[in-house]
């Protein structure tokens, strides 16, 4: 046991109860800021009841939240049940003597923001969230499940914050750790955000945990372009990829590049064939990266085992205003788009790609109260996105979002008002502390 008695008797204190009541920790100075759930419009309660004054560690005083790790029932938001073993007392000096891996292995299956706000308790809980056997459970235990991250910039300063779908709670993360030059959100994979800007006048990318606050900058490309971005994590073998394809300008000459995190370098591959790109919109499945094209028809494929692209004659569904390709779980591909000339015959619908008879096949379409709520206008612009068989709406102009469940055929709204600001920049994210950006 490597803790000493004292300090442990006071945090093992910290009752479930508290860690749970969206109330901010008390810092001291030498500790990094907490992660603040987000209440309603970004205000928050400071209520004395909220602070740490008094700490009541008897089990039968205490609420127990439940959560689910991963789906979108209603049964998954945080709820408070009866007391557990009300006749037992807490003694702090058993909880002070814990084996230090079982108090890592409890402290693992903490949901990850919670834990995040630890870190502001003292020195001790915030270098256990850098612990190599803290991570090592972290690892090995059920993911938090998935969430959706906010980004965009209030006066230059960057601003984050993330939506647990399991919690149904918006989390505000303090995103200052970031050079100081212009960027914008690339996307997420594995516990990692990328994003890409200028460093003055050169292209650059870079990656970054928001959870333990660590970021590089990739080293500079072969041709100094604004390029399209993806990025793919491999747990296995705790690295990470990112593919720039077309330049933004719609330079056709310039080769695709791919970073390996384990060689630290951009090699050059094969040019992409001249196609007219409907967007620069990619999804990326089963080790394959697809773009839609409009001549000729169809998708363009990229294998990235092998490092070339090759077209796929899949035709797009009739009257078809836009769509946006959306990667699923496994070899799933969907694509997602608005169908209708005039805005009362509109309607949004989902299609998968059968990839033997390389077609797209209609499995589900939005329900017209959602559809006007989400796009009161037909001329209004629409972001999705998707991760893990979830699709994600967002409305430019009316701030709202919304959730599809490909699995359960499930809607739902996406509470709070983080998705509001105009210039904001989404994607869905998973938390984790041992996503390494090295």
């Amino acid at each position: 046991m490597t803790m000493d008695a004292a300090a442990e008797s006071s945090e093992s204190r910290l009752s479930s109860s508290q860690l749970n009541k969206n109330k901010p920790f008390h810092n001291d100075d030498s500790c990094p800021k907490e992660v603040l759930p987000v209440r309603g419009c970004g205000s928050r309660n400071t209520s004395p009841s909220g602070r740490i004054g008094s700490r009541n560690t008897s089990p039968s005083r205490q609420k127990v939240v439940k959560t689910k790790p991963r789906g979108l029932d209603e049964e998954t938001v945080a709820t408070f049940g009866k007391a557990v073993h009300p006749d037992v007392q807490m003694e702090d000096n058993i909880w002070a003597m814990l084996p230090e891996d079982l108090f890592n292995e409890i402290l693992a299956r903490v949901p990850p923001f919670m834990i995040f706000r630890l870190r502001s308790v003292c020195k001790r809980w915030n270098s256990i969230l850098q612990d190599n056997s803290f991570l090592k459970f972290h690892s090995e235990v059920p993911s938090h499940g998935p969430c959706l991250l906010t980004f965009w910039k209030n006066s230059q300063t960057p601003q984050c914050s993330v939506f647990s779908l399991p919690l149904k709670t918006w989390y505000r993360i303090p995103f200052n750790f970031l050079p100081q030059w212009a960027f914008w959100l690339v996307g997420s994979s594995g516990g990692l955000v990328c994003f890409s800007g200028l460093d003055g006048l050169i292209f650059r990318a870079l990656v970054c945990n928001p959870l333990t606050q660590t970021w590089r900058t990739l080293p500079s490309m072969n041709y100094n372009q604004q390029r399209q971005l993806i990025m793919v994590v491999d747990r296995t073998d705790k690295s990470f990829k990112v593919i720039a394809t077309s330049d933004i300008y719609g330079d056709k000459s310039l080769p695709t590049e791919v970073y390996d995190s384990k060689i630290d370098k951009w090699t050059v591959h094969q040019i992409m064939p001249a196609v007219n790109l409907c967007s620069s919109k990619m999804a990326y499945c089963d080790s394959r990266l697809y773009l839609e094209t409009l001549s000729p028809l169809g998708l363009m494929m990229y294998r990235l085992d092998s490092g070339y692209w090759e077209h796929i004659p899949a035709k797009f569904p009739r009257s078809l205003l836009d769509g946006y390709l959306v990667a699923g779980t496994q070899k799933r591909l969907f694509l997602v788009g608005r169908i209708g000339l005039y805005s009362t015959l509109q309607s949004m619908r989902i299609w998968e790609l059968d990839h033997a008879k390389i077609m797209w096949v209609e499995i589900s379409r939005m329900p017209p109260k959602y559809f006007r709520a989400l796009l009161r206008l037909s001329a209004e612009r629409f972001e999705c996105f998707g991760q893990d068989n979830l699709i994600c709406f967002t409305s430019w102009n009316q701030g709202k979002g919304l959730i599809y469940d490909v699995e359960k055929k499930v809607w739902s709204w996406i509470a709070g008002c983080a998705l509001q600001s105009y210039n904001s920049q989404v994607c869905f994210y998973e938390p984790r502390f041992d996503a390494s950006v090295h």
